[in-house]
């Protein structure tokens, strides 16, 4: 809603009923009360339409403005009919043709001529200028107001309730007897004219309290309560909306515990002139744009919905398989644990027979004399063969087991990558559409600050906040109470600017007598201006002294026109101070800040409901960004396997070999014990023999010792792995978790909320333009109550003023 523009109408509006009753429209609300009869209206759909000829073919250009003022009874029963007429002479035309069904026409203003004849047919001597007049009609209203009273449960009449205490409640209900009948979605149809009713009271706080209304307002000074309701009736048939949906008013209730009760009057105020304001021939264009972008939404959220479901499958897969990736972990563990534990044996084995050769070498003199001590070596060195070759199979089998469980730990890396990958790969997928979403709740947002009637930047994810702070700080309390001042003082001055020439010809009047008076005294004439009138009428005062007189007089009143004009001007001024330090003015002042107060809550839950979602948008960058780090750590893990892969294939096939030399070292061995008894023959070859030997042990001891050190590095790295594989599935299992929440938010957003929006876009909003047109429609063409001519633009406002209720006794 434009919060200042129709802020400003409803403080004009409101104030001009109350000015006006006040002034120029009371007296003429008590001329009429003065002869009134009681007027039956009848239930028509229609007011009755007089059939007349135009005395020329030429189209009216004029505005005509009418404000029909009905003085009823207490219940709302009408008892006279009183229309206000201002025709605006927009072409400056010397001569204007109205059409008017009213009787005993009266001009307010100047002096136009005008004729009438039997089709009530005016035509009017305007001389360029607009025209002003009055009168009274029987036609019957477009708007009934019907009011009843209740006191403490029970039905009573006016004339009951004044005095009497107790519970009241009063109820106004409105009927609408003006419609049209209208297509509509292919069906004839009734479609009312849309009136806003709004009726207002002033209550005693001594004799009203716990005052309340339902759809409107109450306003409470300390010293009077104002009460303020307004009701639609007949929009709910119109827009053919059900009850249980949602119900557009079309009465009052106001309820109060009173005490010796009495009321002033109530002021109602009916007019159609709101609706006939509808641009409605923009209504299609902008719902054909809102379903494109509403298609638009459900195909984004679509691709969203998909990326949140692979994202949670891979991430169950990932998890499921990480029970494959421990068992291999331990396997590898347990494998890396027996090379390390094969290696070091093979390590001491090896020096042992390094030993043992230099031993065989230093005693190779010995040989013959300690035989017995060669046998018993023999046997030494084939139990160390033996261990020797025991190692070497329990190195050969670890290096195997490391062989495989590296594959198998390269596998689930591999999957591991492969998910991440995928996670990564729609990750600009998921911010894409986060930020299209965003994207689209922007325009939205820029229509409502706009149809509030406020200017501002287009708002972006960048500067929404920054905007939307500013906007606020402008509907600050002081802005709203002193735009709320301001324009109740323009409605003030303009109502009582309208009525200036009224004003002077009053001023113009007493000066005129006083300068009759003193004309008077200087002839010699003791009377004063009304007796001198009195005597002229009867011929008591002879012609040439009137002449004298009214020469006299023409002369000074020439004289004194500035200081009527200053008079004039004075009285003008002190008439707008008065009403705008009246009651009722500042009632509406503060009405009127309090709207502005509404219209900032309004705009701080837009900027609430932003800054929640940016909140969103701002985690979803978060966990893509966590995402792709994820994905390439796993590229680096899966690049780092395939080189531990290659050297634990190397080492696999090392060991292999190592297990062939163990074997044949043993059988060597053995053939050794065995050929003891021999070996004093052969000590020259046994000499060298051993020397071959000690060098080769010595060799076989730094390889031991290299290859003791390499397992047992690579144990501790594969127990670092080990010992972060929990963190590991920890960190997968949260990814689950959260992507699962991710993807039941996104299909109850789906469900929820895009789908039902764009099902509500596709039904009723089509059918809902093609109503509002037609309400726009017969708006417009209800322009007047007493009659208009053909071209001619017109604006109707109805008013009912009802009697009091006073306790006489």
């Amino acid at each position: 809603m434009n919060i200042k523009k129709n802020l400003q109408r409803a403080l004009a509006a409101s104030m001009s009923v109350f000015i006006m009753c006040a002034g120029v429209g009371t007296a003429a609300f008590s001329a009429g009360a003065e002869s009134a009869g009681a007027v039956t209206t009848a239930q028509k759909s229609d007011a009755p339409k007089a059939e007349s000829k135009e005395k020329t073919a030429q189209k009216a250009q004029y505005n005509k403005k009418e404000t029909v003022y009905v003085i009823a009874d207490a219940q709302g029963t009408p008892e006279k009919v009183i229309v206000s007429n201002w025709i605006q002479n927009t072409g400056k035309e010397k001569k204007l043709t109205d059409k008017t069904n009213l009787k005993d026409i009266e001009v307010l203003k100047g002096d136009n001529s005008f004729t009438i004849d039997e089709n009530n047919v005016c035509e009017w001597d305007a001389n360029g200028g607009d025209i002003y007049y009055k009168g009274t009609c029987s036609t019957d209203l477009p708007v009934g107001v019907n009011i009843s009273y209740e006191l403490d449960g029970k039905a009573v009449s006016p004339a009951e309730l004044a005095g009497k205490s107790g519970k009241l409640k009063i109820k106004i209900n409105y009927i609408n007897r003006q419609y049209s009948e209208e297509t509509v979605n292919g069906r004839k149809e009734k479609i009312y004219v849309p009136f806003v009713m709004m009726t207002g009271m002033m209550l005693d706080n001594e004799k009203a309290d716990n005052v309340t209304v339902t759809n409107g307002k109450v306003v409470n000074d300390g010293t009077h309560t104002f009460v303020v309701g307004f009701a639609l009736p007949g929009m709910q048939d119109t827009l053919q909306l059900k009850s249980d949906e949602l119900t557009i008013p079309s009465s009052v209730e106001i309820t109060a515990d009173v005490k010796d009760f009495e009321l002033a009057t109530t002021l109602t105020l009916a007019a159609n002139d709101i609706f006939s304001d509808l641009d409605v021939d923009k209504l299609d264009s902008k719902a054909k744009e809102l379903n494109g972008k509403l298609d638009e939404l459900v195909s984004a959220t679509d691709k969203l919905l998909d990326g949140t479901s692979q994202l949670y499958s891979g991430l169950s897969t990932l998890l499921d398989k990480s029970g494959e990736l421990i068992d291999g972990v331990n396997q590898l563990y347990n494998g890396s644990e027996q090379i390390k534990n094969g290696a070091e044996s093979l390590k001491n084995g090896a020096s042992a027979v390094k030993d043992g050769a230099v031993q065989l070498d230093s005693g190779i003199g010995k040989v013959n004399s300690g035989a017995e001590s060669l046998k018993s070596g023999a046997a030494t060195l084939s139990d160390g063969a033996a261990q020797v070759d025991s190692g070497a199979g329990s190195l050969a089998t670890g290096a195997a087991q490391l062989d495989s469980g590296i594959a198998q730990l390269q596998g689930y890396i591999a999957q591991l990558s492969g998910g991440l990958n995928t996670i990564s790969a729609n990750s600009s997928q998921l911010t894409g559409g986060a930020k299209q979403v965003f994207n689209t709740l922007l325009p939205e947002a820029n229509k409502q600050i706009s149809a509030a009637g406020l200017t501002a930047p287009e708002l972006t994810i960048e500067n929404y906040g920054e905007v939307l702070d500013k906007l606020l700080a402008s509907l600050s309390d002081d802005n709203a109470s002193a735009l709320a001042e301001q324009t109740a003082r323009d409605t003030v001055n303009a109502t009582v600017e309208s009525q200036r020439e009224l004003i002077r010809q009053g001023v113009e009047n007493a000066v005129r007598k006083q300068v009759t008076e003193a004309v008077l005294a200087t002839a010699g004439l003791s009377m004063t201006a009304d007796e001198y009138d009195a005597a002229v009428a009867a011929g008591q005062i002879p012609d040439e002294v009137q002449a004298q007189v009214s020469t006299g007089v023409s002369t000074q009143m020439s004289a004194m026109q500035g200081v009527i004009d200053e008079k004039t001007e004075a009285q003008i001024q002190s008439i707008i101070e008065e009403n705008m330090n009246s009651e009722q003015v500042q009632a509406q002042i503060s009405e009127g800040v309090q709207r502005m107060a509404s219209g900032r809550a309004s705009l701080q839950a837009l900027k609430n409901q932003l800054d929640s979602y940016n909140t969103f948008y701002q985690g979803i960058i978060s966990y893509t960004s966590g995402v792709d780090q994820a994905n390439s750590g796993a590229a680096q893990i899966l690049s780092g396997s395939y080189a531990v892969k290659n050297g634990s294939g190397e080492l696999a096939s090392g060991s292999a070999q190592l297990k062939d030399g163990t074997g044949q070292l043993s059988t060597g061995a053995n053939q050794l014990k065995d050929g003891s008894a021999a070996l004093k023959n052969g000590t020259a070859q046994l000499k060298d023999g051993s020397a071959k030997l000690a060098a080769g042990t010595g060799e076989l001891s730094a390889g031991a010792i290299s290859l003791s050190d390499g397992t047992a590095e690579l144990f501790d790295g594969i127990a670092t792995l080990k010992g972060k594989i929990p963190s590991l599935i920890d960190g997968i299992t949260q990814l689950k978790d959260g992507s699962m929440q991710l993807d039941e938010g996104m299909k109850e957003f789906k469900a929820e909320g895009v789908d039902k929006l764009k099902s509500a876009a596709d039904g009723d909003i089509k059918s809902l333009i093609e109503r509002i047109k037609a309400i726009s429609k017969v708006s417009k063409s209800y322009k007047s109550y007493s009659g208009i001519s053909d071209g001619a633009q017109g604006q109707v406002d109805f008013i009912y003023k009802t009697e009091g209720i006073e306790d006489k006794k």
